[in-house]
């Protein structure tokens, strides 16, 4: 199983101190709320404005006047939240973020830099360093049958005693347009999802998902 030290580089989020305690990162999900509690303690009031209770948004974010934000929730420095957004309840959104048109957020931490820009909904999940969901894309986050959600890496799988559970995403992962993560899905660093595609399990870092029999290595330049 992939562990929340090797999926994210932890000082790209104000979450990333409290996340270190968790072997695995699918194991913080169950307590996104109390994270971003106090994460904001130890906010600084002169860059964050309190715009109603246990929802802090920093002075340089630009939200549409049409977004909704439930508590409780943190926007970071020079994030967008764009027409229709829905935070629901518990994101803690960082630093860069885009979230976009008609999207929807729910107990979910995003690092900074993800990009969530069109149509996308982010489900009790962990969204890594820059990591992007294209047009469309989703995580489903309860199984049809309602049951609890397990973990699989290949080689052994995990019961996590969760009935809702999204997906969590590496740094620089990037999810194409329309495709649907299923409940527990995890992607490594700097993995591509090709669009159309339906993932489950673990697919790890620095591969491309073409189709669940088509994965192979990712070509990584250091030119």
């Amino acid at each position: 199983m992939i562990k929340t030290r090797e999926i994210f580089s932890l000082d790209k989020s104000l979450a990333g101190e409290y996340l270190k305690k968790y072997c695995y990162p699918w194991q913080a999900v169950g307590d996104i709320r109390d994270i971003i509690l106090a994460v904001s303690q130890g906010l600084d009031k002169g860059e964050y404005l309190n715009l109603q209770k246990d929802v802090w948004v920093h002075k340089s974010a630009k939200i549409s006047p049409t977004a909704y934000i439930g508590g409780p929730c943190i926007i970071g420095r020079d994030t967008q939240v764009r027409h229709c957004a829905f935070i629901r309840s518990s994101a803690l959104i960082g630093e860069g973020c885009v979230v976009g048109n008609s999207t929807e957020i729910k107990n979910a931490i995003l690092f900074d830099g993800v990009q969530v820009p069109h149509f996308n909904y982010v489900g009790d999940s962990i969204l890594g360093f820059r990591a992007h969901l294209g047009a469309g894309a989703i995580t489903s986050n309860v199984k049809s049958d309602r049951g609890t959600i397990k973990l699989c890496d290949g080689k052994r799988t995990v019961c996590t005693g969760m009935k809702k559970l999204g997906a969590i995403l590496g740094d620089n992962a990037e999810v194409g347009c329309n495709s649907v993560l299923c409940p527990g899905t995890v992607i490594g660093k700097n993995t591509t999802v090709y669009p159309l595609c339906t993932v489950r399990g673990t697919v790890g870092e620095n591969r491309i998902f073409k189709g669940c029999n088509c994965i192979v290595n990712k070509e990584i330049s250091y030119g």
